[in-house]
């Protein structure tokens, strides 16, 4: 992949990581062409309770995750920033670091991006990156609100827009579902079933030699 490829953050508390996370993120690589990708676990969230896991434990897991794939990679930067996680920070902070004209990309749920409007300093997102929005299928954009008429301004379709300018477009990008959720595999371990197969066996291993989610 050329070196001045877009770089996509996808953020997360990955408590823990799984082969939903996982296999949305190789997709959307391939599918934007991305040169790779940073799984970023959220140290202190701010829309959610803090995880019972601590995130040293939930940042050692993805990097063991995505260990032998190079277009994945562990960003641990939250975890060694104190107060709250907040997503704008760390993508100035990537800012810096790329210069002004690599393409960035954060890459989000749906969820997430109908509650858009509740992060902090969420208007300036689209200045220092795109946002890529993962969709299931039966997926519907809102149709009233601060949101819907951020969307309207914002989105694009073209295939070349992440790569024409280094920020400020919307895409959505529709993945094929799969099934698994981080608070599935923790309650089958704490209800002391397997979750194997649900993530990788690198990460269950972690889970067990650490006794987390007992």
């Amino acid at each position: 992949m050329a070196s001045d490829a877009p770089v996509g953050v996808f953020g997360g508390t990955f408590n823990p990581v799984h082969y939903g996370h996982l296999r949305s993120a190789l997709e959307l690589t391939e599918r934007l062409q991305l040169e790779h990708l940073r799984l970023m676990p959220c140290a202190s969230p701010v829309h959610r309770q803090a995880p019972d896991c601590s995130a040293i434990d939930r940042a050692a897991m993805v990097e063991l995750a995505v260990r032998g794939e190079a277009r994945l990679r562990c960003d641990p930067r939250e975890l060694h920033r104190e107060g709250p996680s907040y997503t704008i920070e760390s993508l100035e902070e990537l800012r810096a670091e790329f210069g002004p004209e690599r393409s960035l990309c954060l890459v989000m749920g749906f969820d997430a991006m109908l509650q858009l409007d509740t992060w902090h300093r969420w208007q300036e997102l689209l200045e220092v990156a795109h946002i890529v929005v993962i969709a299931r299928p039966g997926w519907k954009l809102p149709t009233s609100g601060v949101v819907a008429d951020w969307l309207s301004r914002h989105r694009s379709s073209a295939e070349e827009a992440l790569r024409l300018r280094p920020f400020g477009s919307v895409r959505v990008e529709e993945l094929r579902p799969l099934a698994i959720s981080s608070t599935e595999i923790r309650t089958l371990l704490r209800s002391g079933y397997s979750a194997r197969y649900l993530l990788p066996e690198s990460v269950l291993n972690y889970i067990k030699e650490h006794h987390l989610y007992c």
